[in-house]
């Protein structure tokens, strides 16, 4: 896909509109524009929380992961120019970035496979579009009122995004980190919770 155009299939603008905790984990909805169903996918914790950041516009006194692929795109004259969750395959959603610049036109852009994670975290930062194929819309959508509704949706965590939320999540995955031994994970929850709070 290195460099290839997109397969064309019909896509449909979207935007994260919400954050949730339910029973089976995190989960980024999407919500198609002028549709009332929302795609849920899953992420992990920490790249929950670099999506949260992006969306907030914080300035962290070191890069993630994902600010160092933006400035190294930056420092090479290439920008995202949209994120496309395209296709389900076996139970996985499949996303891409679209980047435009140098020899990368509109027509003929480079298209990097990404995990949908990361691809939110990227759209998040540059406050790019995120479009998703209406297949996977048809296959996974799920109206918006079991949302609004469910009792398996954690309240606590719902649709905040706020330093509250984040602080809070981040105090139990710092627990977890040190308790499993894994102490370079510790280190960068640890810097992201003192710079949350520090700007609370």
């Amino acid at each position: 896909m290195h460099g290839a155009s997109p397969q064309k299939r019909e896509m449909v603008i979207s935007e994260i509109w919400s954050i949730i905790r339910a029973k089976q984990g995190n989960a980024i909805l999407l919500k198609p524009r002028s549709m009332e169903v929302a795609v849920p996918i899953f992420i992990g914790a920490l790249e929950m929380q670099s999506i949260l950041i992006g969306k907030e516009g914080r300035n962290l006194p070191r890069p993630l992961t994902h600010d160092l692929f933006l400035n190294m795109l930056s420092h090479v004259n290439l920008s995202i120019r949209r994120v496309e969750v395209y296709e389900l395959k076996d139970d996985t959603f499949h996303a891409r970035l679209v980047i435009t610049g140098g020899e990368y036109t509109n027509e003929k852009p480079l298209v990097m496979d990404s995990r949908p994670s990361d691809a939110f975290a990227v759209a998040a930062r540059k406050k790019c579009p995120i479009f998703v194929s209406k297949t996977v819309i048809e296959q996974t959508g799920v109206p918006l009122d079991y949302f609004l509704t469910a009792s398996n949706i954690d309240d606590e965590y719902a649709a905040s995004g706020s330093t509250s939320f984040s602080s809070r999540s981040l105090r139990k995955q710092l627990e977890q980190a040190v308790a499993e031994e894994e102490y370079e994970q510790a280190a960068e929850i640890r810097d992201l919770l003192r710079k949350l709070e520090s700007e609370a």
